[in-house]
């Protein structure tokens, strides 16, 4: 699989089986929450595809590994990479699976599912050690009851992990206060999400939620955390321009932050409540394109990431790791 077709399966982030796979796991992170997921490695590439029956792609096993179907043809072959937890080499951990924020494009604030205990998450952890195939943990979290309440709860967890002896990534909704929790707590890494770079469009997508106290966190966080080690997940497909995207991708480079760029997934929970298309293939590697050169300008390494999706690479068209 080379670049272009891992940016074509991304494109459709869909895949349907041929027949059951029990490397497929429900997801309780982010926009895909509680749907199933397949990560197919070939090559040096790795795409992380949601399984839906109404797939324009099929993905087909045999003793010798997995092929991807397009249109009666084959456009990929390789293997599915088995998750540790939600992602390969990683234990990727939702604590909180509920959310009193409502972004229009998430699917958390739906469903409204659990929250994991300290000791339920040091077992999970554990489990996973013991396969010795445990490379980072990242922990991500919604809002239960508000920011500063999920921080104190996330810090205590990452005290308790750093035991294990890998990176901890840690993504939560920021406040000012928040980044020397995380990283008096012993975080490594820390993502706060913009997700909608367009400011107009971010108070419909993210109502309640301030964008620049976003931002506030992200600039600060530099400073705590170091360089390579501050990350910001943008949605592409909400309505935004690309003008502003690469603008958005400059300022934030030359902020010191990197840029994830993660194509929409309009889940079936959220459909109709904002616009959300899919981009082209195109369109992606246009735009990783771009954002890898703005890494390299600001000398910045995607490379260099020791947790969570820029390590991982199954979401997204990945500088440094897929270009």
């Amino acid at each position: 699989m080379d670049l272009e077709t891992k940016a074509l399966l991304l494109s459709v982030g869909t895949v349907q089986l041929a027949k059951p796979c029990r490397s497929g796991r429900p997801s309780t992170a982010g926009p895909g929450a509680g749907g199933q997921s397949v990560f197919f490695q070939s090559g040096p590439h790795m795409a992380r595809l949601s399984v839906a029956e109404s797939s324009p792609l099929r993905l087909e096993q045999s003793a010798e590994g997995a092929v991807i179907m397009m249109d009666g043809r084959e456009i990929a072959r390789g293997r599915l990479a088995e998750p540790l937890l939600h992602c390969p080499e990683q234990a990727y951990i939702t604590i909180s699976e509920r959310c009193v924020f409502d972004c229009k494009f998430c699917a958390v604030p739906k469903l409204q599912g659990g929250i994991k205990s300290r000791q339920t998450v040091l077992q999970m952890v554990e489990e996973t050690a013991r396969t010795g195939h445990l490379r980072a943990i990242s922990l991500t979290s919604g809002v239960e009851v508000s920011p500063l309440h999920e921080a104190d709860r996330v810090a205590r967890i990452v005290k308790d992990l750093k035991r294990f002896g890998v990176p901890v990534g840690v993504s939560i909704s920021p406040f000012p206060g928040v980044n020397q929790i995380l990283k008096e707590a012993g975080a490594d890494e820390v993502k706060y999400n913009l997700e909608c770079v367009d400011p107009e469009l971010f108070t419909q997508v993210c109502p309640g939620i301030s964008f620049q106290e976003i931002m506030d966190a992200l600039q600060e966080a530099v400073g705590v955390f170091g360089k390579n080690r501050v990350f910001t997940n943008i949605i592409v497909g909400l309505g935004e321009s690309d003008d502003l995207l690469r603008r958005s991708i400059d300022e934030l480079t030359e902020r010191g932050i990197i840029p994830v760029l993660r194509a929409v997934y309009s889940h079936p929970l959220r459909t109709g409540e904002v616009q959300m298309e899919r981009p082209s293939a195109e369109r992606l590697l246009e735009l990783a394109r771009y954002l890898k050169k703005a890494l390299e300008k600001n000398g910045l390494d995607g490379a260099a990431a020791l947790t969570g999706c820029y390590r991982c690479t199954g979401c997204d068209l990945t500088p440094g790791r897929d270009l």
